[in-house]
């Protein structure tokens, strides 16, 4: 009897054993696996998307495209921490692309790093991590610990010392420093790392489900392309939309103090920058397709989840800034968003409205963790993606917020603007500047594409938009639009910027769940309200 029983078990053995190694089994039950390819500096609103044709075949084509996805902060550090997190800034802490202001800090290792969605998945979902590329812009300063930390939730870990580079750089490489030179077959960035990703999808086990970040350095500056894509788009300019050199006049006053029309050289030189930027993407195209083909060669494309986005977007001219981010318009906070992946239907494009504070709740949701067991702001949008939510029931609005940065002292060739600014350029037009400062409820709902933005300064300047019918932002409505709605917005306001957690996911002012009761308006808030009535008269 006990004999029997023996062999009926090794039957059942050796049979689960076969349906496990014929890839059945695997395939049905095994939780997928997901890529990020996270770029730096890409629009999507002055065609950053163009250049990357088998992009948008691959992933865009073959999944969902998101028109509406936004950045919690319009630069690199800030919006990297809110994607690693889930968090906003004010949430996370970091502030900018400096040390002093949290960027890869000792402060931020020890207070967010271990709860980042890579460290989770793979210590709560079993997922074996890989990361190559830009983390953070300080990243390997020797104040915050050098190449050799690696941050936790990484088996394997391929880090770019500091800021955007192609040639001359060096990698951590699980903590070892790999210097790199000016050798295209062997130092060009955006292909080493694509050759790294292969590695890794080569070598990696077969027995776990993976998660694989790999975030390029185009197209940021230097700008650097790769030598068979030099001469392309030798003819390109930057698009003259209807933003494009013109006065902001109803702006704050560090958009109004731009000149207006642009010198020619400065034009020059932005339509120089845009063709360099679309030259280093052509790179960026072929990574894509390199991760894609082996995912197929492997048979594990059907089970991966494949995310493609940008850290913010960008502007050349728009408004007669020559070039930069940091400020609050579609162009710098709207970025790319395309996903591919098992449930995924093709050739879908959404409206509903997303952040990258949702790209982790998004990934943990699809490893199978709870999101609401973790302090993140962000919510997950694979319900999206699944078709398994309408615009009714979806959020409503995000919150975008950024904390402008400038000098002590005046430039020296713009000693006319005095301290308090910075990114000038040569015909003493400034990019940033402290009182750079602002937070904005961007909504999108069925009856409401608007923006309404404050800024901390000695006016307490106010912005509104009608997106739907001033898609390129030439007119600030904040003078003119209902006192109601001002109200309603500059309360939604105060709840976004102090909101934690699941309190970031109630429902906004165009959301019919919506509550508005001015005597919840917080008391260290208040004065803003009173300054915002008298501005508006």
């Amino acid at each position: 009897m006990v004999r029997t029983c023996l062999l009926n078990c090794l039957v059942i053995c050796v049979t689960l054993w076969s349906y496990l190694s014929s890839g059945v089994f695997a395939k049905s039950y095994r939780r997928p696996n997901i890529v990020l390819i996270l770029t730096d500096d890409l629009d999507i609103a002055i065609g950053g998307l163009n250049p990357l044709s088998k992009t948008k075949k691959l992933i865009g084509d073959a999944g969902i495209s998101f028109s509406n996805a936004f950045v919690a902060s319009p630069l690199c550090c800030p919006s990297r921490a809110s994607i690693l997190t889930g968090k906003y800034p004010h949430n996370h802490h970091v502030i900018n692309n400096t040390l002093e202001g949290n960027c890869s800090s000792k402060a931020w290792q020890k207070s967010e790093e271990a709860n980042t969605f890579p460290a989770l998945l793979k210590a709560n979902a079993g997922y074996q991590t890989f990361f190559a590329g830009k983390y953070l812009n300080q990243y390997g300063h020797s104040e915050a610990g050098g190449v050799e930390h690696v941050p936790p939730g990484w088996n394997f870990w391929v880090a770019l010392e500091k800021n955007s580079k192609y040639y001359n750089y060096t990698l951590s490489v699980n903590g070892k420093p790999q210097k790199h030179g000016a050798d295209y077959s062997k130092d060009y960035l955006t292909d080493v790392l694509a050759n790294m990703s292969l590695d890794f999808l080569q070598y990696k086990s077969n027995y776990q489900p993976f998660f694989m970040m790999v975030s390029t350095p185009a197209p940021h500056s230097p700008w650097t392309a790769a030598p068979q894509y030099q001469d392309s788009f030798n003819s390109t300019k930057a698009p003259r939309d209807p933003n494009f050199n013109i006065h902001g006049k109803d702006k704050h006053w560090l958009i109004r103090q731009a000149k207006t029309p642009m010198t020619n050289s400065s034009v020059q030189f932005l339509d120089d920058a845009f063709r360099k930027r679309w030259r280093t993407l052509l790179s960026v195209d072929d990574l894509v397709e390199k991760i894609v083909n082996r995912l197929k060669v492997r048979g594990e494309l059907d089970n991966t989840y494949i995310f493609f986005t940008s850290d913010n977007g960008y502007h050349t001219g728009q408004f007669s800034l020559p070039l930069d981010k940091r400020q609050l318009y579609e162009f710098d906070i709207r970025v790319p968003l395309m996903v591919r992946g098992p449930n995924i239907k093709p050739n879908q494009t959404s409206q509903m409205l997303v952040a990258n504070v949702d790209l982790g709740p998004t990934i943990l949701d699809i490893a199978g963790l709870d999101v609401n067991k973790t302090q993140m702001d962000g919510m997950s949008f694979l319900p999206v993606m699944e078709g398994k939510v309408n615009s009714s029931s979806w959020r409503t609005d995000i919150l975008v917020e950024y904390e402008g940065e400038g000098s002590n002292v005046s430039d020296p060739a713009c000693p006319l603007l005095g301290p308090g600014v910075s990114e000038c350029f040569p015909d003493c037009v400034c990019e940033d500047s402290y009182n750079n400062t602002y937070a904005c409820v961007r909504t999108v709902a069925p009856s409401a594409n608007l923006q309404y933005c404050e800024f901390d300064d000695n006016e307490v300047f106010v912005e509104v938009y009608n997106v739907t019918a001033d898609p390129f932002q030439l007119t600030n409505i904040a003078k003119t639009i209902d006192q109601e709605v001002l109200e309603k917005m500059n309360h939604r306001l105060m709840m976004l910027q102090s909101c934690a957690g699941q309190s970031c996911r109630t429902p906004g002012v165009y959301d019919p769940r919506y509550k508005f009761d001015p005597r919840q308006m917080f008391t260290s808030h208040s004065w803003r309200l009173g300054r915002l009535r008298q501005k508006m008269k």
